[in-house]
């Protein structure tokens, strides 16, 4: 049987047991979110790994290597290790702000993936409005950067977040932008509805010349600057900023920013294939394999950025955003426009 999302069939399998309707929802839920929170977690510290091992080899090193293969144990000690270090809260801080910051950093990287289709059928929800449900999701994270600076009660994590802020708001604009120049020609905001558009693998929007590359290059872009990575990461500057919003922070408050920071670099990466490079459609291997070969590949080209490029300057970031990006993403969107309702370019 093929699955219309999780959450359906989880619900389907809860209703047959003959529970009450409000318990078979709520446990339907709850299981939904643990199997999501679960394959997040681990990719999250597949990502930390694999980070030290890429920038490594880019600075021909060897990086981790003594706990276990190639150093794969590695990030799981370190997760140990910063678990059970002391959670301490200056007693200058706003506590109550201060407290949840990391909270909605971690929840509004978790929320996007209701309705990223992981292969054919799986999906948490697929809402018709899912492309639009990210983008408003997402924009949690300024608010969790924000409330980590304002209420660490410190000069610098202020500036951290404030930066962060500017920045996120700076390339939402010309990534939405972009989004939507996929979400014109697919007719559809439904991330299902987007992947199915791309059935062959001429049909990928990366392909679809010439508005398609160009969305591409924008997101890739504007998608580095949400996730605050060189050659964006001004908000963490650590010559500036010693180490940004988060200075304050320690224990298992500081692993919640390090694992939502990780999990946002998947979510970019999911969306970029999912847009773009067809999603789980391809050939011969199971749809979920190919979801994570092109979402992996697409986090190989954001660590690959990270470990070659050097910082900009505030200025220049918020120039290149505001005035080259956000023109060019507008130009796209005509493009695109024209491609789909016009005779001469409808192809």
């Amino acid at each position: 049987m093929e699955l219309t999302n999780i959450f359906k069939f989880l619900y389907e399998k809860l209703a047959a047991s003959g529970l009450p309707q409000t318990l078979v929802d709520l446990i339907a839920l709850i299981a939904a979110a643990f199997i999501v929170f679960g394959f997040l977690a681990v990719m999250a510290l597949f990502l930390v790994w694999w980070e030290r091992k890429v920038s490594a080899h880019i600075q021909q090193r060897f990086g981790p290597m003594r706990t276990g293969w190639h150093g794969w144990i590695q990030t799981v000690v370190d997760m140990i290790k910063l678990l059970q270090k002391e959670d301490i809260t200056p007693a200058a801080v706003d506590r109550p702000v201060f407290y949840w910051a990391p909270i909605v950093a971690l929840t509004a990287a978790f929320a996007a993936y209701v309705v990223i289709p992981f292969g054919k059928g799986l999906i948490v929800a697929d809402l018709n409005i899912g492309i639009l449900f990210i983008v408003g999701i997402t924009t949690f994270t300024i608010i969790s950067l924000l409330m980590a600076g304002w209420g660490s009660n410190n000069k610098y994590a202020l500036l951290g977040g404030m930066r962060s802020a500017a920045q996120v708001v700076s390339y939402e604009v010309p990534m939405v932008v972009a989004i939507l120049s996929i979400v014109v020609f697919a007719g559809s905001m439904s991330m299902g509805d987007i992947v199915n558009s791309q059935s062959k693998i001429y049909e990928w929007y990366i392909f679809r010349l010439p508005f398609g590359p160009i969305a591409f290059i924008i997101y890739l872009i504007a998608g580095t600057a949400e996730t605050n990575r060189t050659p964006f990461d001004l908000p963490e500057a650590e010559q500036e900023l010693v180490a940004g919003f988060n200075i304050e922070y320690s224990g298992m408050k500081f692993a919640m920013f390090f694992f939502a920071e990780f999990v946002n670099l998947f979510t970019i990466s999911a969306i970029a294939a999912t847009l773009f490079l067809g999603g789980w459609q391809g050939p011969f291997l199971p749809s979920w394999i190919w979801f994570l070969i092109k979402s992996l590949g697409m986090v190989f080209v954001l660590m690959w950025f990270r470990w070659t490029f050097p910082r900009l300057r505030v200025d220049q970031l918020m120039e290149f955003s505001w005035k080259f990006l956000l023109p060019l993403a507008f130009v796209n969107l005509i493009i695109a426009g024209l491609m789909k309702y016009s005779k001469w370019f409808n192809w």
